[in-house]
């Protein structure tokens, strides 16, 4: 939200011209923003002094047409009080109630900035939070019990289970053959790294990253790993329109979780380019997951959130992605990596769509 429509926004709340459910949300939203409930506080005194400045502005023009009519009905004579000796009289006359009125309003702008200083909370700058994860000792012990029950179905994975991941974070395919991205953070200074999924789990190397861009291509290197026929969803070249609806899968838990929001602006945090702002609920473990329009195609890969705000996160451009491959063909033997431009879920509903990307969305494991 920018500057002009948080204060149109604050100004509606203090006059009373919200709806109520709207009210509602706006004083949930004081009660998380100290800034806001802040901006609050301040344009409630600045709009009661303008109020008092209109009452001063209609005093003066009482003064004025009091001092017609008393002229003419010949009680004063106005040839005395022509110019500046108007002034004069009239300051002469009343210049002890408006000494009492500034005083109050000095009294008045005293304690209430006082107050504002002394209750309203220190609101720490907001700050970038990338939004990789760490296991706890619970979760690898979880881990390595489902990966037991996943031998005992003959599910594949070749991953050793005494290897400590510490971090982690989502992962999707973008080749057929076994190429991934994920967000360069959650790869970082790696020494292994894995990727599970109900598929199975697999042992992956960075083949490239970009730290610029926060984008890393991962390739499968696992005997047991099958190559998928084709991928149900493209990746789009365009940027996303702003309240277009959009939704994610990713592993902040030990399972794949949904999430759905809009596009709130074309530009990231403090104006980053590189990126867009989303409003969804995105938690740690969500570095790296796909952001997907209505149709199908992805549009991003949510990598961060606003500290100190709720519900707002970004997502690195996918127009990015072409370039970071562009990038890899010509340092590596990739040449044949190929990425999806078409999405086959167009006209699918929600949960459809879903059940069929499942299965290309992955847990990202580092130690």
């Amino acid at each position: 939200m920018d500057d002009l429509r948080l204060l149109d926004t604050v100004e509606r709340y203090i006059k009373g011209e919200m709806q109520p459910d709207e009210r509602v949300h706006f004083e949930q939203l004081r009660k998380t923003n100290a800034e806001v409930d802040q901006l609050v506080v301040e344009h409630t005194f600045f709009l009661q002094q303008m109020n008092r400045f209109g009452e001063w502005k209609k005093f003066k023009s009482l003064l004025s047409n009091i001092h017609v009519d008393l002229a003419e009905k010949g009680q004063i004579n106005s040839a005395r009080l022509q110019g500046k000796a108007k002034v004069v009289y009239l300051w002469n006359r009343y210049k002890r109630v408006s000494a009492i009125a500034a005083s109050i309003a000095v009294i008045t702008t005293l304690v209430i900035s006082s107050l504002v200083w002394i209750i309203a909370p220190a609101s720490p700058r907001s700050q970038f939070e990338e939004l990789n994860k760490k296991f706890s000792q619970l979760e690898d012990k979880t881990r390595k019990q489902a990966k037991e029950i996943d031998r005992i179905k003959d599910k594949a994975t070749s991953v050793p289970q005494d290897i400590p991941f510490t971090t982690g974070g989502t992962g999707f395919i973008i080749d057929a053959k076994g190429y991934l991205v994920t967000n360069a953070h959650v790869v970082e200074d790696a020494k292994q790294i894995a990727i599970q999924n109900n598929r199975g789990e697999y042992l992956v190397q960075v083949v490239f990253q970009d730290t610029e861009r926060d984008i890393a291509i991962l390739k499968i290197e696992d005997e047991n790993f099958k190559p998928y026929s084709s991928l149900p969803y493209g990746l789009s070249k365009q940027t996303a329109k702003l309240a277009e609806p959009i939704f994610t899968l990713g592993y902040p838990r030990n399972e794949v979780v949904y999430s759905q929001g809009y596009l709130s602006a074309k530009t990231g945090f403090n104006g980053d380019t590189l990126s867009c702002q989303i409003e969804i609920n995105a938690n740690r473990g969500n570095s790296g997951s796909p952001i997907l329009n209505r149709k199908g195609e992805v549009i991003g890969i949510l990598n961060g959130r606003e500290t100190n705000t709720q519900g707002f996160a970004f997502a690195v451009q996918s127009k990015y992605i072409f370039d970071v491959i562009e990038s890899l063909k010509k340092e590596s033997s990739s040449r044949t990596l190929r990425i999806p431009s078409r999405s086959s879920l167009i006209g699918l509903d929600r949960t459809e769509q879903v059940r069929k990307m499942q299965d290309y969305v992955y847990m990202v494991k580092v130690n």
